[in-house]
Parts: C-alpha cells; sequence; structure tokens
C-alpha cells in the first residue's frame, strides 16, 4: 500500500450545493481506498491504495466523483513522497513563516507550459512572486490588493489543468502524510 494526496479542483456544484467531506470519503471508501482522510471542506483527500499509476488513480476519482455528485470535476493525485518533495522546495519559506495563507502553489497534472513564468511575471504586481518550481506554479500574492491578476492568470485555458493550495494546507497535507 501507498499512501496518496488528491486535491479537487473546484467542488462547488452551484448555488445552495455543496461537497459534504464526509460524503467525498465514503465516495473515496467505495472506490476500495483505504484509511481515507479530508482536510477543510475545499476537497483535499489523503488516502492509501496499492501502488498504480497516478493518471488511473485520477481517472478513477474522477469517474467516481461524476457519478457520486453528477459533475466532472479534475482531480489531481501525488504520491506521498512526491508531495513531501514539493513541500520541502518551497521557494518561498520567509514569506510562508510570515503568512501562509498569501503564498500558494498550483499544483500541476502535467509540468506548467515554459513560458509560463513570464506570463505570470507580466501580471504580478510589484509586492507579488511567481516562480517554477519542479513544473508547479508557486506564487506569492500581495496582502494589500482584495484580489490579484496572478490567480486569474493561472488557470487552466492558459497554464493546464492543476488547482491551488495556500502554504497552510500544503503544510497540513504534509503532515498527514508523514506520518
Amino acid at each position: 500500500m501507498r499512501t496518496y494526496v488528491a486535491l479537487l479542483y473546484s467542488i462547488l456544484l452551484g448555488e445552495g450545493r455543496r461537497v459534504v467531506m464526509s460524503d467525498l470519503k465514503a465516495m473515496a471508501e467505495g472506490l476500495g481506498l483505504k484509511n481515507v482522510r479530508t482536510l477543510v471542506a475545499t476537497g483535499n483527500l489523503v488516502f492509501e491504495a496499492r501502488t498504480t499509476k497516478i493518471s488511473d488513480l485520477e481517472r478513477r476519482l474522477e469517474k467516481a466523483f461524476e457519478e457520486t455528485f453528477g459533475r466532472h470535476v479534475d482531480i489531481i493525485v501525488r504520491g506521498a513522497e512526491d508531495w513531501l518533495k514539493l513541500t520541502a522546495g518551497n521557494p518561498f519559506p520567509a514569506e510562508s513563516a510570515a503568512a501562509g495563507d498569501q503564498v500558494a502553489v498550483r499544483v500541476m497534472r502535467e509540468p506548467a507550459p515554459t513560458d509560463a513564468l513570464s506570463a505570470l511575471q507580466a501580471r504580478a504586481a510589484e509586492d507579488e512572486k511567481v516562480l517554477l518550481v519542479g513544473g508547479d506554479i508557486w506564487l506569492v500574492f500581495s496582502r494589500q490588493r482584495p484580489s490579484s491578476r496572478l490567480l486569474a492568470a493561472a488557470n487552466h485555458k492558459r497554464m493546464g489543468t492543476g488547482t491551488a493550495r495556500n502554504w497552510n494546507t500544503v503544510r497540513r497535507l504534509a503532515e498527514m502524510v508523514g506520518k
């Protein structure tokens, strides 16, 4: 058995409808996944499964989600070792320690396009930062602006399939798989 992290892109199903984490956990258990745990109500799963291809796990989870909740949602899966490597590779440790909710990583299904960094840097405010590490996009958002152009620029259409998590969530998931 191997430990995995699964990140759901968006679990907003429409007005008045949301995914309850106990239902998401039950869906994953219905697939035969073991020791399924969730973290916060934004679609983060940690589970154990037989070693298999990541793409197979993603397809199984996406299909089950659509069958259970009536909507397709992209799901990004990483093995525990890869998640711990992603966490250790945080290029913004000082910013993360000061304000973990202002540092995020867009975890990509496939490595971000080579021109992603320059495209995102062009949209970053003076006090914002962007770096690519291992194909994932790390961002530091400004506390001075209520919304950032970076988040809009780091979308599926421009960057490919991925989903963002702030440093607080990344760190807590690492703690869950590191045990």
